[in-house]
């Protein structure tokens, strides 16, 4: 198991990303995929690694409702 911090922003359809909530958690997982497979709400729409070298996961339901996790460890 891994320590991972997590950026979570929570972004729907109506607000857009300047209206995201957004929350830090710490979480010890397998893997950044592993955890948000076991907890998201949405499937997995992309896995990137930002100019920091963590890795972000982006999920959605198809109607505008994302979740992006940004994890640091």
């Amino acid at each position: 198991m891994n320590e991972y911090e997590v950026f979570i922003e929570d972004i729907n359809s109506c607000g857009g990303a300047q209206h995201a909530k957004k929350e830090w958690i710490e979480v010890e997982a397998d893997s950044p995929e592993a955890y948000v497979k076991q907890n998201g709400r949405f499937p997995i729409m992309d896995i990137s690694e930002n100019a920091e070298g963590d890795t972000v996961i982006i999920t959605g339901d198809g109607k505008g409702n994302f979740l992006k996790y940004t994890f640091s460890e």
